[in-house]
């Protein structure tokens, strides 16, 4: 598909085409409780009273979670039409066949149809049974139907059910603006001191102000804070999504009480042994009809032990009483707090069914709080239709200890052993966990950007698509986020450029960029590590240093970390980037620019712009670069600089021999006391070039911890220049590498008798494949 532009359309123009346009199919995406089914009911309400798209003849609005409950039946369209809408029996084929139609089906996420886009039989008759599933795909594919029109509405993470191609429209419900969200509040109450103090106090909560975009956020804080400021009711009010839900939950059930058993006013923390019972059956219920769908009959309230007086709202359809709650955020929240009480109160019989077998077996497993945790990310991120998302969002709110003060019992105790653990924040554990899995699909950027400081995306599949829609929600709050991880993704100059408007906002404070490669997939359980073939991680060039380098100008001291290893950026990008290396105002502690294509060049324009601006710069990496000793000598006079404070150098595969160890011993015994790593592997230095850098080491001033010379064409003659090296300096290195060098036992020798002197501090020796503990060397 074309790149889609971010315009702004009123709902009931998504059908309004452009010249030389035909909107047939529009897909309108929406968060959790944004208005998606709000739009839909104005659309259709304008259509009927005669205000809008007269042009259309005939509207058909089915939502999935009625179409769940047919969805093992076989059905024609016309008569499909008939059982839903009565109104509609006297519309026949004939009629269908001639009218403009429109069928608009409202969340898709709620969806339990198979749709197989792939595998199914051709439908084109409306007088042809077949399965729901059949009826749907081949009227959104137009084999049935083909001039209808058709509006299908969903969260994000479900949308990817409908292909593209069968797409002529996407849209987007964004919610609230900041004046619409005040303008709510003073509508809903005629109190204005109480709309003053409600929306006093969504202001001063960063989290809860950004969450109320979404009206149903609104309605649920409204509900909460009206009554918390309009009664006794004393304590902290909520400031973040889980602890909202969990004074609507005791709110709600405060309600009940006095609507049913005029009871009298108690605080809502004080929940009684019957009120947690009814919750939690009510939390069964929301659990295991997750997959099922939004709509419950008698029966199963009655399965889960509940009177029909518990259900929150209930509706008529095929002539039967049906139940749901009051919406679907409420029924997922319900949903995690029936399972957390599970985990603590080890209810292996539900965890294991939930988790899988082997993950809940029997008691003595003790699964703990962070595997519990990441098995239910997993199990979100198998879902088709996002089913789980929010409900897992819950459960890492409800770690908390605050919200499990807040609902009292009803969750249960976790045990000391994992104190540790309960207090994990979402982004802490979120993050932990999302980075365990593949293929992650995309989510609400907006959310996570919005409650985390460090947003790591890696191996996600993004494009330079996916950076606008990042870059819209990094522009809406740039100075909360601190690390930002965009690495090995096929993102290129153009997604980075948008990202740069954010880097660009006086109010930016990020102090880590990272757009690198590691070699790496993901499994399960754990990260492994393999040796790929070379990916080009961000797939960015020199120009992605031009963006860089204008947008770091206008906002330079915040920036300490930038990793553009494994990017083919050129001399002509490093060029670009020193521009705002000699800032005075660039604060770049960490530099990474491993295999990026450059030559000795880069090194000079780096030396020129680090030497005017020495002192912040801590960690250079410039490994498997072409830059010849030409380019170190030019490196030198930055090293060299006495206000230079650089504790890493890294260059390793560089084409160097032993010259250039003659120009960095020179450099170093002039400011020796800083660097504490040197890493030369893979260069031909020889044995001249290692005695050459032992001036250096013997330096008493030299701070020196780790120094690589893996694969360097040494001999022994390197072991004993070393050795009296180190013994004259002994109490600072900690790790050796001499690994490639094809040494034998005899020629470590020297090097072992001074692991045996008392002053000796090294850790580890590495001369053959692995690391080994000097100790076992002699």
């Amino acid at each position: 598909m074309e790149t889609l532009h971010d315009t702004p359309i009123r709902c009931q123009d998504i059908f309004k085409a452009l010249p030389d346009q035909h909107i047939r199919l529009v897909l309108t995406n929406g968060v959790a409780g944004i208005g998606k089914t709000f739009s839909v009911q104005k659309f259709t309400l304008d259509w009927a009273e005669g205000l809008e798209n007269q042009d259309v003849s005939l509207l058909v609005l089915l939502s999935f979670r009625e179409l769940n409950l047919i969805r093992d039946e076989q059905y024609s369209l016309l008569t499909l039409l008939h059982v839903f809408h009565p109104t509609l029996q006297k519309v026949t084929a004939e009629k269908l066949a001639v009218c403009k139609v429109l069928f608009i089906f409202d969340g898709l996420d709620e969806s339990r149809l198979s749709l197989d886009f792939n595998n199914r039989k051709v439908v084109s008759d409306v007088t042809q049974k077949s399965s729901v599933n059949e009826l749907l795909t081949n009227l959104i594919q137009g084999n049935l139907l083909p001039s209808a029109l058709v509006w299908i509405t969903s969260r994000p993470a479900a949308a990817n059910q409908i292909p593209p191609s069968c797409v002529d429209r996407v849209t987007e419900v964004r919610g609230f603006t900041d004046p619409q969200k005040e303008e709510y509040f003073r509508r809903r109450s005629s109190d204005e001191e109480l709309s003053n103090r409600t929306i006093s106090h969504i202001k001063t909560s960063r989290s809860l102000h950004i969450m109320c975009g979404v009206p149903v956020f609104c309605w649920i804080t409204a509900t909460v804070l009206e009554h918390m400021l309009t009664t006794e009711q004393r304590g902290e009010l909520p400031k973040t999504l889980t602890d909202l839900y969990s004074h609507f939950l005791l709110v709600q059930t405060k309600r009940k009480k006095n609507k049913y058993d005029e009871g009298h006013e108690t605080s809502p923390q004080e929940l009684t042994e019957a009120d947690r019972e009814v919750l939690l059956k009510l939390g069964r219920l929301a659990f295991e009809h997750l997959e099922k769908g939004n709509m419950f009959y008698q029966e199963d309230l009655e399965q889960c032990g509940l009177d029909v007086t518990e259900a929150l709202v209930e509706s008529v359809i095929f002539q039967k009483t049906v139940y749901c709650f009051v919406h679907l955020s409420v029924q997922e929240f319900l949903a995690a707090v029936y399972m957390f009480h599970c985990f603590t109160n080890r209810n292996t019989q539900v965890l294991e069914a939930f988790l899988g077998k082997g993950r809940g077996r029997n008691r003595s497993e003790k699964l703990s709080l962070i595997d519990f945790l990441a098995r239910a990310m997993e199990k979100s991120l198998e879902s088709k239709n996002g089913h789980l998302d929010l409900f897992v969002r819950f459960l890492h709110g409800l770690t908390l200890e605050s919200n499990q003060i807040l609902l009292g019992g009803l969750l249960g105790q976790i045990e000391d052993k994992n104190r540790s653990e309960r207090n994990l924040s979402m982004d802490k554990a979120a993050l932990l966990i999302l980075g365990k899995s593949l293929l992650i699909r995309t989510f609400d950027y907006i959310f996570y950007l919005h409650v985390c400081s460090s947003f790591r995306l890696i191996c996600c599949s993004l494009s330079e698509i996916s950076c606008a829609s990042l870059a819209s929600a990094l522009e809406s709050n740039p100075s909360h986020l601190r690390k930002l991880v965009l690495s090995h993704n096929k993102l290129q100059d153009s997604g980075v450029e948008l990202l740069c408007g954010f880097l660009k906002s006086p109010d930016c404070r990020l102090e880590t960029l990272r757009l690198i490669l590691y070699n790496f997939l993901f499994s399960s359980s754990k990260i492994t590590f393999y040796s790929l073939f070379r990916l080009k991680n961000c797939w960015l060039s020199e120009i992605i240093c031009a963006y860089l380098a204008s947008v770091l100008d206008f906002n330079p001291s915040y920036l300490k970390e930038l990793k553009l290893s494994n990017n083919h950026l050129q001399d002509s990008g490093v060029q670009l980037l020193c521009g705002f290396l000699e800032n005075p105002h660039c604060k770049m502690e960490t530099l990474r620019l491993r295999d990026c294509s450059l030559s000795e060049t880069s090194c000079d324009y780096l030396a020129s712009a680090l030497k005017s601006n020495p002192s912040y710069l801590r960690k250079l990496e410039l490994s498997e670069n072409n830059l010849q000793d030409s380019g170190v000598k030019d490196l030198c006079g930055f090293l060299q600089n006495p206000d230079c404070r650089l504790d890493t150098l890294r260059l390793s595969c560089c084409s160097l021999s032993e010259i250039s160890c003659g120009y960095l011993a020179s450099a170093l015994r002039s400011n020796p006391s800083y660097l504490t790593e040197l890493k030369l592997n893979h260069n031909k230095l020889q044995d001249s070039g290692v005695k050459g850098l032992c001036g250096f080491l013997q330096s008493p001033d030299c701070r020196l911890e780790t120094l690589g010379l893996s694969s360097c064409s040494l001999s022994e003659t390197s072991c004993a220049s070393l050795a009296s090296a180190l013994k004259s300096n002994p109490s600072y290195l900690r790790k050796l590498d001499l690994w490639g060098n094809n040494l034998q036992d005899s020629d470590l020798k020297e090097l072992c008798e001074f692991v045996e002197s008392p002053d000796c501090r090294l850790e580890t020796l590495r001369s053959v494949e692995g690391w080994s503990q000097p100790m076992l060397l002699g």
